[in-house]
């Protein structure tokens, strides 16, 4: 009787639907997939509508609107767990809470966040922003699971390209980055996601801490570019964070793919490491 129970539970888990937001993005269009091949039943949130498609299903609703609590709410109703991917330059604190307050009234039991190494310690708004999200996700009476994570290599890779548009590109020399690759995300998140709630979970960073200065060097190595690199000072309290490491940790998972690699397969430069 009690295998029989079990096997209910079992059969109930992987049937129930699992929620991604933002799973159209760059981390979602990774996660996604395993999902699905994973054997679970995957309803994506996204601001724009989609026709189904490899056995997902999509809801179209902006977390961000005030308007949006209806559609929030067909999202997660009947959801067994929520993979919260979706984010922005703005706003997330608020998003974060319109799903978080869904999802406590669907009575939805595990909810996971991915957020920013740093949100509790570097003192800029965007950082105070993921903070306030994960507030969002902790307050709102749902078993959770919180993974902080690295700049992506590909955010890495765009702040790279914006900056080399200049001739001459300022670099505050107290900048560091341990930029991780989306996929090595991508699978831990998986993982958190097919678990059980574990709370804030060991952060995920790159297996390299390096310079900003020298991770654009090599970006315009790579991309065959000639720039003049000025270093400037970063003042103030934001400054002295960078400058302490507030967005970095020593006590991380570390991913696999390094930023040299990132850029030998991004770019078609072979790797110095090859």
């Amino acid at each position: 009787m009690l295998a029989n129970h079990f096997g209910r539970d079992l059969e109930q888990t992987v049937t129930t639907p699992l929620l991604v937001t933002g799973g159209t993005g760059t981390l979602g269009r990774l996660i996604v997939p395993r999902l699905v091949e994973a054997g679970r039943t995957v309803r994506v949130l996204s601001r724009t509508p989609h026709e189904p498609a490899g056995g997902v299903e999509y809801v179209a609703a902006d977390l961000r609107s005030d308007d949006a609590d209806d559609a929030v709410a067909a999202a997660v109703d009947g959801v067994g767990a929520v993979l919260h991917l979706a984010g922005g330059p703005k706003g997330d604190g608020e998003a974060t809470a319109r799903l978080a307050r869904a999802a406590a009234r669907a009575g939805v039991r595990h909810l996971v966040h991915i957020s920013a190494i740093g949100a509790d310690r570097v003192p800029i708004a965007w950082f105070r922003m993921k903070l306030a999200a994960e507030e969002a996700v902790t307050g709102a009476g749902v078993p959770w699971t919180i993974l902080r994570a690295a700049q992506f290599h590909d955010l890495v890779l765009k702040t790279a390209t914006a900056m080399a548009k200049s001739p001459v590109i300022p670099v505050p020399g107290v900048i560091r980055f341990q930029p991780v690759d989306a996929r090595d995300v991508a699978a831990r998140l998986t993982e958190l996601t097919l678990g059980e709630p574990a709370g804030l979970v060991a952060d995920l960073a790159g297996p390299q801490v390096t310079p900003l200065r020298d991770l654009v060097r090599s970006y315009l190595t790579a991309a065959g570019k000639r720039r003049a690199l000025l270093p400037v000072p970063l003042p103030g309290k934001v400054g002295r964070a960078y400058r302490d490491g507030a967005n970095l940790t020593l006590d991380a998972d570390l991913g696999t793919r390094s930023w040299e690699d990132f850029l030998a397969e991004r770019l078609g430069q072979p790797s110095p490491a090859a």
